[in-house]
């Protein structure tokens, strides 16, 4: 799972990413909205972890501007506000959830996981497409309904594909959902998952699910 913190309390912003990180979560920090409306627009999350009373940009004008671009990712509020109103302002405003500080960590992480489970119909629902069946609730695959096994990185890669049917997905950006790599560093190993990965799910020669878009990165397609 990769999660955007948004928060201008520095300690804080590191405390709450300390701890995701030791539930395995991918993170991403930045401290103030201007910046994190630029990491949304350039990468994808899971969960949004933002305060509301920023510098150069609120969390309140982030998220409308979220929703207006058709960003439906979930979006969870810390405020120092507990007054209803202001809890029915973020709501309305296109927020998923809302939580006051000072708040308990097992409660954020908790919510983070719902909100992350909402936010996703896979996480109850299978995805299809072709002879592939695909469940992220058990992180099964089954191929012409016979159970494939897949290494941790292998389904985690084919159910980011997969959940973004038809959407050509940059290198960076792959590595970036599945992996917490810098593409420079790691430049050839998206490349090696996807061969070994082909050749467990794409055994009809006559149409590739997985396909490269030379010099850009890979689309799962479904389209036909």
């Amino acid at each position: 799972m990769k999660v955007l913190i948004v928060e201008d309390e520095e300690m804080l912003n590191n405390i709450i990413a300390k701890r995701l990180k030791v539930e395995s979560m991918i993170v991403d920090q930045c401290y103030n909205g201007e910046d994190g409306l630029d990491y949304i627009s350039t990468s994808s999350y899971d969960v949004i972890v933002m305060d509301i009373m920023m510098p150069k940009m609120d969390g309140h004008a982030v998220v409308q501007q979220m929703r207006a671009e058709g960003n439906k990712t979930p979006v969870l509020f810390l405020t120092a506000k507990d007054a209803l109103e202001d809890k029915v302002s973020g709501l309305n405003l296109g927020a998923d959830d809302y939580l006051v500080k000072p708040f308990e960590f097992d409660e954020l992480i908790a919510r983070i996981y719902a909100l992350a489970r909402r936010g996703r119909n896979q996480a109850v629902e299978d995805i299809i497409a072709g002879p592939l069946r695909i469940n992220h609730k058990s992180r099964s695959v089954f191929l012409k309904d016979k159970p494939l096994t897949l290494t941790a990185k292998e389904f985690d890669l084919l159910f980011y594909l997969a959940s973004n049917p038809n959407i050509v997905l940059s290198r960076q950006q792959i590595l970036d959902h599945v992996w917490e790599y810098d593409y420079e560093s790691y430049s050839n190993l998206i490349d090696v998952y996807i061969k070994d990965l082909r050749k467990k799910v794409d055994i009809d020669e006559t149409k590739k699910l997985i396909q490269t878009v030379r010099g850009v990165g890979y689309v799962f397609r479904t389209e036909e």
